[in-house]
């Protein structure tokens, strides 16, 4: 045994919890797609090409909106529950589902500010501000992460390690950053919206998972970043480990 697996032992126990969430994460959004009959890749070719066109930049303004709208509202209104959270986006999706493309469109900066809050709730949870510039950087990382339809067996972990990239780069940067990827997780998430007769319930379906998957998601990187900072291990160290766990269970 090596001394870095020495000290990793001191928290083994946190690092099996943490790859649990991760684990656990996307399970309800396969349950989604099972209910819709296909695969996640599938679902984007149901949007019109106009619609795919303007996607990343529908998501990265979204993602905009939501940043100065979370901001604004967190001296107003407290973080919530977990649970009440998901209630909230889940009525969200089932009204933008309802009324097909157009209203999907229209409820997913709304959504996108749900998520962020609900994100940023997880961080102060943690004992992190969300009103610094470094905890929201990495709060908006966490979207970086595959997205709750994607089958994920643990290989891609990318959006814990990007304290390195955080760094002297702007918030607006790292929206930039993150929007191709997040683009194409919300397109997923608006084509589910537009399944014929099954649009409203299928917005609160998807919506449901993916309050649920980022929440997961939030959950483990903060838990890593203050395993880091309380035991005063490498982050990149405790995140092999989570890679570790993850892919012998």
């Amino acid at each position: 045994m090596t001394g870095t697996d020495l000290v990793l032992a001191d928290t083994s126990t946190e690092i099996a919890a943490l790859a649990k969430r991760y684990r656990s994460a996307g399970g309800i959004g396969l349950q989604v797609l099972n209910a819709l009959g296909g695969k996640a890749e599938n679902l984007l070719e149901r949007l019109p090409d106009k619609v795919k066109d303007r996607l990343e930049s529908a998501t990265e303004k979204a993602l905009e909106v939501a940043l100065r709208a979370a901001a604004g509202s967190r001296g107003v209104v407290p973080d919530q529950k977990g649970w009440l959270n998901t209630a909230l986006a889940t009525a969200m999706g089932a009204a933008g589902g309802a009324g097909g493309l157009p209203s999907a469109l229209a409820e997913l900066p709304v959504t996108t500010t749900v998520l962020l809050r609900a994100i940023q709730g997880i961080a102060a949870e943690h004992g992190f501000d969300p009103d610094l510039p470094e905890i929201r950087k990495e709060c908006l990382s966490v979207f970086a992460s595959a997205g709750p339809l994607s089958q994920d067996d643990g290989a891609d972990m990318a959006f814990l390690s990007t304290r390195v990239t955080l760094t002297g780069g702007t918030v607006h940067g790292i929206i930039r950053s993150i929007s191709p990827r997040l683009a194409t997780v919300m397109g997923q998430k608006l084509a589910a919206q537009t399944v014929p007769i099954l649009g409203a319930a299928a917005g609160a379906a998807t919506n449901y998972a993916y309050t649920s998957y980022y929440q997961q998601m939030a959950q483990v990187h903060f838990g890593l970043m203050r395993l880091a900072r309380d035991s005063g291990q490498p982050r990149e160290a405790l995140i092999a480990a989570l890679r570790q766990e993850v892919a012998r269970r």
